[in-house]
């Protein structure tokens, strides 16, 4: 182990990654023992791969609207 390593790190690690995996705030409250929404958040951190995957969610959610509503507004228009 680095000299530097505390097993308190731990924490923030194996909240952050069930937090990737989808875990909701009440999860991650039951998994670390914590009786407040404020120390969970403590100890969840935001990394930049699951930012790319909510940013590719999104994208993929609004084209997939479009999709759907591209019909709907031809028909519209033809109206």
């Amino acid at each position: 182990m680095p000299d530097n390593f505390r097993f308190y790190d731990l924490r923030h690690t194996g909240n952050t990654l069930a937090a990737d995996t989808g875990a909701k705030l009440k999860d991650l409250m039951v998994r670390a023992g914590q009786s407040s929404e404020r120390a969970q958040l403590l100890h969840q951190h935001s990394t930049v791969k699951h930012q790319r995957r909510l940013a590719q969610g999104i994208d993929a959610e609004v084209r997939q609207q479009l999709r759907e509503s591209a019909p709907v507004q031809r028909r519209a228009t033809e109206a």
